[in-house]
This record gives structure tokens, sequence and C-alpha cells, in this order.
């Protein structure tokens, strides 16, 4: 590869830049405005302006695209089934000057509702909602593209994100309720600086046209989380609801994520990416958040 670009360069992508910029690689990384420019540039990164809702011309991009290393890190539009910002996303890639590999993330949200079965890269996607109908397409026509074109393309199925700096503490200062734990479907989790190592690595020895269950592997649900976080940091514990009071008072968007239970098997993950996680399960790194004082 001649260079990494980062397409969609939020946090997650800044946490895997900086580990390409350990190796001196020089990095490319898109935001949607010049303010998030100027921010990406802040951090010695060179800022490629990319809206995707507002495409430039190909030939405005094809040459920063062609054999780089590209993450996409872009979350499809919040409405409909297809992903149209990958759709037009493939639209800027050019078969006669490819990039050299794409890595992209997607959701654990593709598998739908299991009822708190284990789900491993081999279990066919059943998405129930159009977050993850979203989601599925993307990889397909990502994951298309790259067999037409002989490139190869890692897709990422990552479960819930935290880090010190991604918790959700004021839902636990408002005493947001959450499920009688019983109740409480299975989740699955990765920190921040873990998905940026696996990022990194699927990039180096990824097979080609691969999927890879993005976790920590822990059995958990989403109540324990909650519960996990308070006690840690010594917070009060969130109150307790069963389902006909999480109907009528919690968000739809919460409850969308609440009626899906599923354990990801990550062993593929370790296995071929080689990975060691930083923080094996949520309490080992709320504890060196704490140690590190944070949050």
């Amino acid at each position: 590869m001649k260079h990494v670009a980062i397409i969609g360069c939020g946090d997650i992508g800044k946490r895997v830049a900086r580990l390409w910029q350990a190796r001196s690689v020089p990095i490319y990384a898109s935001g949607r405005s010049s303010e998030s420019s100027a921010v990406l540039r802040e951090t010695g990164l060179q800022p490629l302006e990319l809206d995707l809702d507002r495409p430039p011309p190909a030939s405005d991009i094809k040459p920063l695209l062609t054999g780089a290393l590209v993450y996409y890190f872009v979350p499809p539009a919040a409405t409909g089934t297809d992903d149209i910002r990958m759709q037009r996303f493939i639209k800027l890639l050019s078969a006669d000057m490819p990039p050299a590999r794409i890595v992209a993330i997607s959701t654990s949200g593709v598998y739908g509702d299991c009822g708190g079965a284990t789900v491993t890269e081999e279990t066919p996607p059943h998405p129930q909602t159009d977050r993850g109908h979203r989601r599925l397409a993307g990889e397909n026509v990502l994951r298309a593209w790259g067999r037409d074109n002989n490139v190869p393309v890692i897709i990422l199925r990552v479960g819930g994100i935290y880090a010190a700096d991604r918790l959700p503490l004021q839902r636990l200062r408002d005493h947001a309720p959450v499920l009688h734990e019983h109740l409480a479907p299975k989740t699955n989790r990765i920190h921040a600086d873990d998905l940026a190592q696996i990022c990194v690595a699927a990039a180096d020895v990824g097979r080609a046209d691969r999927i890879y269950n993005v976790s920590d592997g822990q059995d958990s649900n989403m109540t324990e989380y909650f519960n996990t976080i308070a006690n840690c940091l010594g917070l009060p514990t969130p109150p307790s609801v069963d389902w006909a009071e999480a109907e009528s008072g919690m968000s739809a968007g919460m409850l969308s994520y609440l009626k899906e239970s599923r354990h990801m098997d990550n062993r593929r993950m370790i296995k071929e990416l080689g990975i060691t996680l930083l923080y094996p399960d949520l309490r080992t790194a709320l504890m060196a958040a704490h140690n590190k004082g944070k949050p």
C-alpha cells in the first residue's frame, strides 16, 4: 500500500490513525466539513473533505484511494433499508486503479434477534430492523465490488463500542431505568482501543472477503453493563423495570436494541487476526480508566 485512507474519521478512525502514525505511514482522513478537516489536520492527518451525502466528482477522490489501504467507517443514513452512502462510495473507486485493501466496520445487528444463542460468522444474517438491513446491504455491495475487482475486502461486525469517554454516564446520573436483569438481552461489546488494534490486524493479516465478529467474548447483558459501570464508578445503580414499563417509557432506539439478544463468538477474530485483547472485560477497562484518573 502507498498510504492509509480513512473514510469517515471519527473517534475510531482517529484511534486507528494513531496506530498507523506509530508506523510512520502517511494517512489521509476524511471529514464532512472544513471544520472537521481542520481538526484532523491538527492531529497530524492529511484531511480529505468528503461528504457521501453530497459526493464530489470521482476524479477528485480516486487518486487518493488508488493503491491505498482504505478504511470505511461511514455509518449508513438514518432511514431506509439500503446503504446509499456505500453505493456512492463504490462509485468513487476505480477498477483500473483500485485500493490495495478495504476494511469496513459493520454491526452485529445484521444477525437480528437470536434469542440469546451464540452466533458465528457462518450464522445466516437475519436483520429485523431497518438499521440492520442498511448495514447488511452495505456489506453486500462492498464485498461484491471486492470480488468483482479482485480487491481484498474485510468486514468487521462490531457489537457495542465503549471507552472511558464513551460511557452512558448521563443516563446513570439521570436514573434512567433498565430492564430487570432476568429480562435483559445478551449483548456484545468491545473497547474502542481494542477495536482500533483489530482494524490494524485486519489490514495486516485479514483474509480477503472475510467476515470477523468483533467482541470481547464475554457473556453479558445490557443491565449488567449499566450496573457494572455504576458500581465501579460509585454511581447509584439504575432502577429496573419490566417490559410493560420499558415500552411505555424508553425511546424507540433503546427498545430496538433491547429486543435483540445474541452472543457473538469471537474465536475467528482471536485466532486469525492474532488478537490479544487489551481489555478482555468491562471491569478491567473501568479499573484501568480509574487508575488513569478517568472518567
